[in-house]
């Protein structure tokens, strides 16, 4: 089995599963760091191991642009490519893609776009998709879909949803009669779009389930709607998704954004927050968010989180990362980064045993308060 659901709480919609590949098992929930150019920005795979991820991301658009796929290929495939033996989830390009905004086209084929590097025109079909996944190996591969924009139009975004079942069923087909170049499975996971639009959602849910994809994510949230609003769409598309299917919620985000979300049914989550933010000197502690930069940490001997059993908490204070940020050294971002990540893999590492034990929205009241302030001494 692909995936198996092990426990849903009894108190709410929340899951403990375990999802199975070629390259390990990914116990659910679970939160993917984000390398999108083949590296976790800042951190070596012997970081990654000893902060435990099971699975990391890579972005298809950027590793299609450099070095390319078909290099990757020939260098024995990503895995190979950047000496990471655990799983590897890579994303359609499509977000890139249509983010590029005046540097492309639509049409019922694909995206015709120019290079965000050197302007050159190129353009992604559902079959060149896979097909550049194909060469990357990656364990989980993500189908070409459209991601509208917020706001939009009710007749955008029915249009659009087209568009994104249209060419999930040729993906679907393409992928049937294909085999994997690496001797290791692949699987494909189609995206449900409608913006936010419950009854254009529920088409989309509804199209892909009938195509039978090993796993369903959500797209097209945290692109700048409310909150609210994101957490209802989030918590009406898992009401229809299978139960018997790992569900992924791109993009998202925050500590709390990923509490609620695997509150309402999510088991799967990616975002640049936790490297990005650790990067401009910001990091994620159980009691709050704290600004290492800050003139209050000078002299400040403790750790970033004393709870924190990561390598950066065991062996480094506060004014030193801070003295790292101030003359600009690149340890400091490294040592950011390992805390951020490990902070976000234990977070949903605990959630996972509160749901095993039934507790998640006891724990859930517990731990919001605190990990949403922000540190002041």
């Amino acid at each position: 089995m692909f995936f198996n659901l092990i426990h849903t709480d009894v108190q709410c919609k929340a899951r403990a599963g375990s999802i199975q590949t070629d390259h390990g098992t990914i116990e659910t929930p679970i939160f993917m760091p984000v390398g999108t150019q083949g590296t976790v920005k800042t951190l070596s795979p012997r970081d990654l191991h000893e902060v435990k991820a099971s699975i990391i991301l890579g972005n298809t658009y950027h590793l299609y642009m450099r070095p390319g796929h078909k290099l990757i290929e020939k260098l024995g495939g990503l895995h190979k490519f950047i000496a990471w033996e655990r799983a590897i989830l890579t994303d359609s390009g499509g977000f890139q893609v249509f983010s590029l905004k005046e540097l492309r086209k639509i049409d019922d084929e694909g995206v015709l776009f120019q290079s965000h590097l050197d302007g050159s025109y190129h353009k992604f079909t559902p079959e060149l998709v896979l097909e550049i996944q194909r060469s990357l190996g990656s364990d989980i591969m993500m189908v070409l879909d459209e991601c509208p924009p917020y706001p939009s139009t009710e007749e955008y975004a029915l249009k659009s949803n087209e568009l994104t079942i249209k060419w999930a069923r040729q993906a679907r087909e393409i992928f049937a009669n294909w085999q994997p170049l690496y001797g290791h499975r692949q699987w494909l996971f189609a995206i449900v779009q409608g913006a936010t639009f419950k009854h254009i959602r529920e088409q989309s849910a509804k199209a892909l389930i009938e195509l039978d994809f090993p796993g369903y994510a959500i797209g097209g949230l945290a692109v700048g709607e409310p909150k609210e609003v994101m957490f209802d769409i989030t918590d009406f598309c898992t009401e229809i998704l299978p139960r018997e299917k790992p569900r992924y919620l791109m993009g998202v985000g925050m500590p709390a954004d990923i509490l609620e979300a695997i509150e309402r049914g999510v088991d799967m989550f990616d975002c640049v927050i936790p490297t990005r933010n650790a990067r401009n000197g910001t990091v994620f502690t159980w009691q709050g968010k704290m600004v290492l930069k800050a003139a209050r940490f000078k002299e400040d001997a403790r750790p970033i989180d004393d709870e924190c059993d990561c390598y950066t908490c065991q062996n480094f204070s506060r004014a030193y990362l801070r003295h790292l940020y101030n003359s600009n050294e690149i340890l400091g971002l490294s040592l950011a980064t390992i805390h951020n990540v490990h902070f976000y893999l234990n977070l949903v590492h605990k959630a996972r045993e509160a749901i095993l034990n039934d507790k998640f929205l006891t724990w859930k009241q517990k731990v919001l308060p605190e990990i949403t302030k922000t540190v002041e001494n």
